[in-house]
Parts: structure tokens; sequence; C-alpha cells
């Protein structure tokens, strides 16, 4: 297993979630909200949620969060390696599998596009996250990029490059299941699974994100 990053931030469960995975001693990059959470941008400490998150948070989470690299490679016995990032190799905040029009529009990004950031990159299998769009891309014959999808939050909007939302369309956890035989991805598993999203929307509530409780419960954003 491996986590791609953006596990913390929220108004949820963050020490919670932390916990969990350091408990369960699954593999994790950093994304760039769990970058944020150890080198605040400007105006971080006027949001809310960051401080709600910031201050669940113990020394021993911030320590594992800190550990994390930005991107890992995957080995193992039958299986080929896996290069995994969170939005490219060489950043957090940029989209790997999407582009953002200048209307706003989120759209499939060119193969060229998307094998140019991974330019460098030997592994033939990259996971990546950020848009939290659950994807399956072959850029070329024999490379392949899988976007498993958000367990925690099915759509967001942002204002870089320019406003825009992401939307999965439903309020599923999702995660992928990648198939291996003889060394060679044989298949991609995409995995949606039900789970109580109306708790999860009371808590985001509860700490102050109608917004986000309304992403959870729908997987669209309220725009």
């Amino acid at each position: 297993m491996v986590n791609l990053g953006d596990s913390l931030y929220g108004p949820l469960d963050p020490a919670g979630t932390a916990q969990r995975l350091i408990d369960s001693a699954i593999p994790s990059i950093q994304g760039n909200q769990d970058r944020i959470l150890l080198a605040p941008p400007a105006g971080a400490h006027s949001s809310a949620t960051f401080s709600f998150v910031t201050a669940a948070l113990t020394e021993a989470h911030r320590e594992w969060l800190a550990s994390q690299s930005a991107t890992t490679v995957l080995t193992g016995e039958g299986i080929d390696d896996l290069f995994c990032c969170h939005g490219t190799p060489e950043s957090d905040e940029i989209y790997l599998l999407e582009r953002v029009t200048p209307e706003g529009a989120v759209v499939l990004n060119e193969p060229t596009n998307i094998a140019q950031a991974l330019r460098g990159i030997p592994q033939r299998i990259v996971a990546c996250g950020h848009t939290h769009l659950p994807r399956v891309v072959q850029v070329r014959e024999g490379l392949v990029v899988v976007n498993p999808g958000s367990v925690g939050l099915p759509a967001y909007t942002d204002d870089l490059p320019v406003p825009h939302a992401i939307e999965a369309g439903s309020p599923h956890a999702r995660y992928a299941i990648l198939g291996f035989t003889s060394e060679r991805l044989v298949g991609v598993e995409q995995v949606a699974v039900a789970y109580p999203w109306d708790q999860a929307a009371t808590t985001a509530r509860e700490n102050g994100r109608d917004d986000w409780a309304y992403c959870l419960e729908t997987g669209r954003t309220s725009l």
C-alpha cells in the first residue's frame, strides 16, 4: 500500500488519521496540504481550518509528516517498480493528468505535456494524486499513470492557475488496486467505497466548513 499525500488537512480528524497511518506503517509521501502544515505560507494562520488541524496534531504526528519525502519508488518481488508523486515529480502543486483552461475548465492533459513532466523518470508505472480524480492514462506504449482518486474529499475548488472546480461526482471514498504478473502491469481496478459520509459532513459543519460538508455529501462543489 502507498498513501499519495494530503493526508491530514481539513475539518475532520487530523490526529486520528495521522495515528492510523503511523500505526499501520503505510508508506506515505507529502502532498502540498501536508507541506503547508510544516511550512505555513503567508496568511495560513488566518485560516480557521489551518488552526484546527495544527492544534490537533502532536509532536509525534509532526515528526511523522516531516519524515516523508515528496516522491518515492515502491519495489517488490513480482511487481514493476512504481514511481509515486503527489502532483508531478517536481511540484506538489501542479496537476499531472489534468490541465485547467483559461476559462476554468478541467480537461485531460495532452500526452506530450505528461511525458514532459515525467522526463527523467525511468519507471514505467506512475501513481499520482492531487486532483482527486480517478484516472488511468496511457501516456505512450509502456508508460501508464494512475490516479486512484481521494479517500476523503471527492470535490474541491481552487483559485490557481484560475478559479476552477474538481468534482468526482459521488461521495464515495476511492482507491486503486494495481495488478502485476511477472513484473508487468496487467490491470488497474478503481474502487469506490460507500461509508458514513453524512457523519463526516456533520463533523465538517461543526468545524465551520459547510462547503467541505457539501463536497463530502455529493462529490460536487456548491459552485
